[in-house]
């Protein structure tokens, strides 16, 4: 994905898994993952909302596995 393209979030969607999971594959030649950057305001705010949606009984989670 280029920066130019678009993405989304679904508030009231989230994944359980094991991290990191399958789909997530190591910087070559170092330990680290690299898996995208939400500026601290904007994960916050995803965050918090989640969790009002999750304990409002509101939110879907999935499996993955």
């Amino acid at each position: 994905m280029t920066n130019d393209q678009r993405s989304w979030i679904v508030i009231a969607e989230g994944n359980e898994f094991v991290w990191p999971g399958y789909d997530l594959r190591k910087v070559p030649k170092t330990d680290n993952y690299e898996f995208g950057f939400l500026p601290p305001r904007l994960f916050n705010l995803v965050r918090e909302t989640f969790v009002a949606v999750h304990q409002a009984g509101q939110a879907k989670t999935t499996p993955r596995t």
